[in-house]
């Protein structure tokens, strides 16, 4: 099969003429559910991570938006490191295309969960949206975007009225833990997010997601999941459980199955839609949370 084929034409051309367009495959990390770990250094000598996820019906490419994450939550490996710079358009498509070569296969779904917060980089994660869109032919519906809020972007991003998936990552039901787990929230209050994302689905007429990364002991009890209920009820919305996964930088727990399952079914008794996520590449630290630029050196 010939990797042009998942080119565009123009693209082609283009490329040619552009020698520092793609990056350079720095290490690649299979894991043994078939997910695949990439770091890819950049023009710049910086070092990005992407992971691509296959099953029969799709692939998946979970893409950065930043060098690092100035978001600094506390369950999170990239928020542990330094944030260098943010990503431009190409360098986000990029890792899109990388992907797409590597398993030979077109690339159905992408999701901007991987390092960086992807509001505080808005203009190069809307162009790279655009170009994922009209010139590598992924629709809009498949590209999923991901941020724990900052104020005014979600009523920014709603003006535009895509037709992309917002997944609002929350961890907390009530404001004292997630200032805690998300230190970035003591400045975005959850009244007010919750209110943003109201008018959200009211102006974009999307249902919104909320991530919600489950810590034994920390934010599983029935009377959290009843806590987020609350807040949640009325509004058009979707909640994926995730276990926490674990990073060597702190002592969080990973749920049992059943405080995961005892957690969803108090929120279904709510009438709250929930799905549990089964996590992708644990073994090479490429699952929700793992990814850090730290790993870089370990690589070489």
């Amino acid at each position: 099969m010939r990797r042009s084929r998942f080119f565009p034409r123009r693209w082609r051309a283009e490329l040619k003429s552009i020698p520092i367009g793609r990056s350079q495959l720095h290490h690649r990390s299979p894991a043994q559910d078939g997910t695949v770990k990439y770091l890819l250094q950049l023009a710049d000598g910086q070092i990005v991570e992407t992971v691509g996820i296959p099953t029969q019906k799709r692939l998946t490419v979970c893409v950065s938006s930043q060098v690092g994450c100035p978001m600094a939550c506390d369950f999170c490996a990239t928020g542990k490191g330094n944030w260098q710079r943010n990503l431009a358009c190409h360098e986000i498509v990029d890792q899109v295309l990388t992907v797409q070569e590597d398993f030979q296969r077109r690339v159905g779904n992408v999701v901007f969960m991987g390092m960086g917060e992807p509001l505080l980089n808005l203009d190069s994660v809307l162009a790279a949206i655009r170009s994922l869109n009209e010139d590598v032919g992924i629709g809009q519906r498949s590209l999923t975007l991901s941020t724990v809020g900052i104020p005014d972007r979600l009523r920014k991003l709603a003006k535009l009225k895509l037709q992309i998936t917002l997944a609002v990552s929350l961890h907390a039901s009530n404001q004292a833990l997630r200032s805690q787990l998300v230190p970035s929230a003591q400045h975005y209050p959850l009244e007010a997010l919750f209110a943003d994302c109201r008018e959200y689905v009211a102006t974009t007429g999307r249902r919104v997601s909320f991530e919600y990364i489950v810590l034994a002991g920390v934010n599983d009890q029935p009377a959290h999941a009843l806590e987020l209920a609350r807040h949640l009820r009325g509004l058009q919305s979707h909640v994926n459980l995730i276990p926490y996964n674990p990073i060597a930088e702190v002592d969080y727990q990973r749920p049992t199955a059943n405080q995961l399952q005892t957690f969803m079914a108090c929120l279904q008794a709510q009438h709250i839609t929930a799905t549990l996520r089964r996590s992708r590449g644990l073994d090479q630290d490429a699952a929700c949370g793992q990814l850090r630029a730290s790993q870089v050196q370990a690589a070489v």
